[in-house]
């Protein structure tokens, strides 16, 4: 029997391209003949060479929500980027285009709709971004991560499943994690990760308390491309990575607190390992403000805390971590009352009978 042909395609940030490779690490592959488009220098790109599967690059623009002169160079490389993805797709004739959002999507998601070719899509976050918001006209079944997400949605072809978590991510081991960074068992681990492309402020702050937190906490800081600082590099007890791929899951297992972003795949994949969160989303000046509206709904189900980047401050962070630490139990205890649907899985499902 020959196999089936399925193209996914998401990018922009680690976040829309993860559960992708949760899905494809899933699936059947003596089935299925597995593609993805993507943007020619996106993290996608180095993400998805890992899998060994065909990739893609097409031109693609940002999309953006204010006024900007970019935005007319940007109307171009779409057009561009959905003649490429036309071009591509034709030649591969897909069963299915499999899309977690950003940017990059867009162009495929409207080559897939001229081709008459079914199109899923995820949107992880409680608003929709702005990709899923333009794609959802063209989409075949959409699924959401948040009961919440569904009413922006039309009801007919949308269903709530949850988040789609890396089976690697929940199978790590603590003891490996910590012979991986050369920590003992004596002080907790504390995880930072100011998401794929790292956050400025969230790096200073952490930096600038290091004299402090090191006397309770040996650190992991995942600062993202370029911010590594060759100044801190002998500090005991303090290891930066720009980006951590196959060791995450043991350094996951071995860290007792995390300091993350709000966005929804990260904070899933936490809860889903039971390890307290402190949350500082992005700011509505950086984003739509979907990371605040996560980090609000999970901190009213008790699995995190809070801190706003606009309140975060030396003392401010030192206090918040403070209080999870604290309080850490009762986030457990929550977190291990949470209703978690196999995401995953029901993704596999929908696509192997569709």
């Amino acid at each position: 029997m020959s196999k089936k042909l399925i193209v996914f395609t998401g990018g922009g940030s680690a976040g829309h391209v993860t559960p992708n490779i949760a899905i494809i690490n899933e699936i059947n592959h003596s089935k299925w003949d597995i593609h993805y488009i993507g943007s020619k220098k996106g993290i996608e790109k180095e993400l998805i060479a890992n899998l060994n599967i065909p990739y893609y690059g097409i031109s693609s623009g940002k999309l953006r929500r204010y006024i900007d002169f970019e935005n007319v160079k940007d109307i171009f490389r779409v057009i561009k980027g959905c003649i490429q993805a036309r071009s591509t797709l034709k030649k591969l004739k897909p069963h299915l285009v499999f899309s977690k959002g950003g940017f990059v999507s867009v162009p495929v998601i409207i080559a897939a709709r001229s081709l008459k070719i079914p199109i899923f899509i995820h949107e992880s976050d409680m608003t929709p971004g702005l990709a899923n918001k333009i794609s959802q006209r063209f989409a075949t079944k959409i699924f959401t991560s948040f009961e919440e997400t569904k009413k922006f949605f039309p009801e007919n072809k949308t269903t709530v499943i949850g988040s789609p978590i890396r089976k690697e991510i929940l199978n790590g081991s603590a003891s490996r994690g910590r012979a991986f960074l050369n920590f003992d068992v004596k002080r907790p681990i504390l995880t930072i990760m100011g998401g794929s492309l790292g956050s400025k402020k969230i790096n200073e702050m952490v930096r600038d308390s290091l004299d402090k937190l090191t006397v309770n906490y040996q650190i992991v800081h995942l600062c993202g491309k370029g911010n590594i600082n060759k100044e801190l590099l002998n500090i005991p007890g303090y290891k930066q990575f720009e980006y951590i791929n196959e060791e995450l899951p043991d350094i996951l297992a071995a860290t007792n607190m995390v300091i993350t972003r709000g966005g929804s795949n990260a904070i899933f994949e936490f809860l889903a390992l039971q390890i307290p969160m402190l949350i500082i989303p992005l700011t509505k000046q950086q984003s739509r403000g979907d990371q605040i509206l996560n980090a609000k709904s999970f901190e009213e189900k008790g699995y995190s805390l809070t801190l706003e980047e606009e309140d975060l401050t030396k003392e401010s962070l030192l206090k918040s971590l403070e209080k999870v630490q604290n309080n850490k139990e009762a986030y457990k205890t929550a977190m291990k009352t949470s209703v978690q649907g196999n995401a995953l899985q029901i993704l596999v499902n929908e696509i192997s009978k569709y």
